[in-house]
């Protein structure tokens, strides 16, 4: 069995933005993954959110890339599709519904430039619903998909010889990786009161 040092290093990367509804999917993976799974040493948890060409550094110190993403691959809202290695950049390029600053090919991109993208991608997209909500929570049925992409995401990482532990208890709010009430309970139920109070 390899040593801490011989270990794949690897990103786990939820990209989007929350304030989009559906297009938060990647976001809300991401917290929710950390929030209940402890994970190795060689593996690093970053909400990417709308951050660009500022993720390319996290890129290239990993091997192995898993991304959280909401992504229009024409299919029913709220099905999952993974898409590994190769295919990546494609579907990257494909989506044209982004809010993010830059798309996350040109990421990719720019990586592999440097010479320095990861070996392995993983891309675990959720077709979305809606995108038009501004300040709107995740819809139903890409909300329900968070745990099939988590266990998908688990999946990818026993392979990778790094598997995630399931936490005894879920992390304290302290530590979970959004802060400031911008984590999904406490925002979505802001935007509940607010619908409310308009309505």
């Amino acid at each position: 069995m390899p040593g801490p040092e011989n270990k794949k290093r690897i990103l786990v990367l939820g990209i989007g933005n929350i304030l989009w509804a559906d297009e938060g999917f990647g976001v809300r993976v991401v917290e929710e993954f950390h929030r209940r799974y402890a994970i190795e040493d060689n593996v690093t948890m970053l909400d990417g959110g709308t951050q660009g060409l500022y993720l390319v550094s996290f890129l290239e110190q990993a091997d192995c890339l898993i991304v959280f993403d909401a992504i229009d691959y024409g299919l029913p809202p709220g099905k999952l599709k993974l898409v590994r290695d190769d295919e990546v950049p494609k579907f990257s390029a494909a989506r044209k519904i982004s809010l993010h600053q830059t798309g996350f090919q040109e990421v990719l991109s720019a990586a592999d430039l440097l010479g320095r993208c990861p070996r392995e991608l993983a891309l675990i997209g959720c077709q979305p619903l809606d995108l038009d909500h501004w300040g709107g929570p995740l819809t139903d049925p890409v909300r329900f998909q968070i745990n099939p992409a988590i266990e998908l995401a688990c999946k990818l990482l026993a392979q990778w010889g790094s598997p995630a532990k399931l936490r005894i208890a879920p992390l304290p709010a302290s530590e979970w990786l959004l802060a400031n009430n911008i984590d999904r309970t406490n925002y979505e139920i802001g935007s509940a009161a607010d619908l409310a109070a308009r309505g």
